[in-house]
């Protein structure tokens, strides 16, 4: 059984990606080959830019059941814009109109229930896809891509999370930023989530927002202060006030950053970002039990 971390922050640009890939490395390197990453930020999934030799093993569309409306055979009772909880159903008699909006539909079959007379049916309409990368012979990431314009994020991050590898030792889930919806999707289920953040005031905003949230839902977590060095220091005052376990401090360093910007993340790093993630690595080693 694997054991399952995801990579959050409550907001974009903390580094959430660069954790994430790091992450990858460094337990694949020391601890389990059998590890996954999976990028569940579909709107913008860019964990592959980092791997320039992963090969694409195959891609799968991501797919809605979307209730189309007979208007030969509907009597305009309303009893299915009743039963939709989401709004998207409009019927207005008068003017012959009888549609689904398929951007507020979450294919939740209440109007199916609901329509005496058989006239909805569901057909499939693409919504994102699936693509499998593969290194030494096992798929090691797997990203979402949301079709542009979808609004079904969270039913993307859903689906993808079906086809992970069971085997896998750990298994690590890079998640969307913010505090929404596709965010609770992602960590629902997590045995770990790893909260990255900024030392800023910002950070420290949208930090709080995500404590809170990962308190309500009762998951166990972790911080990695990010960019180090920047700032000031109201992020490690607040994660002793609140007894919140840090993880480790990556320091900023303009050579990373370039590297990062390159998409070369992996390779030549230097010595204390190096050990700060060995450090991290054997907490997790200590945590999974796998000492």
């Amino acid at each position: 059984m694997s054991f399952k971390i995801a990579i959050a922050s409550g907001k974009g640009g903390t580094g959430k990606t660069t954790i994430s890939v790091s992450l990858h490395h460094f337990l694949q390197k020391h601890i389990t080959p059998h590890i996954q990453l999976i990028d569940c930020d579909v709107e913008e999934p860019n964990d592959i830019l980092f791997y320039p030799d992963a090969k694409k093993n195959k891609a799968q569309k991501i797919t809605q059941l979307i209730p189309t409306i007979n208007k030969d055979i509907c009597t305009c009772c309303n009893k299915c814009v009743d039963y939709c909880e989401f709004n998207a159903i409009s019927i207005i008699p008068e003017a012959q109109l009888a549609e689904v909006n398929a951007s507020l539909c979450h294919s939740c079959g209440a109007c199916l229930a609901a329509c005496e007379y058989q006239a909805i049916t569901e057909i499939e309409q693409p919504i994102g896809e699936t693509n499998y990368y593969q290194q030494n012979n096992h798929i090691s990431l797997i990203e979402g891509v949301l079709k542009i314009g979808s609004p079904m994020q969270t039913m993307v991050i859903k689906e993808i999370k079906k086809h992970v590898d069971p085997k896998n030792t750990i298994t690590l889930y890079d998640a969307p930023p913010g505090t929404s919806c596709p965010v609770v999707e992602t960590i629902s289920d997590m045995d770990y989530v790893i909260l990255v953040t900024e030392p800023t005031p910002f950070g420290l905003h949208d930090l709080k927002l995500m404590v809170a949230l990962l308190q309500e839902i009762q998951k166990p977590f972790g911080l990695i202060i990010n960019k180090a060095g920047l700032g000031n220091n109201d992020v490690s005052d607040y994660l002793k006030e609140e007894n919140i376990e840090l993880l480790g401090e990556i320091p900023f360093d303009h050579d990373y950053a370039k590297k990062y910007a390159k998409g070369d993340l992996l390779t030549h790093i230097n010595k204390e970002i190096s050990d700060t993630y060995s450090q991290i690595t054997n907490s997790l080693k200590r945590r999974m039990n796998l000492c």
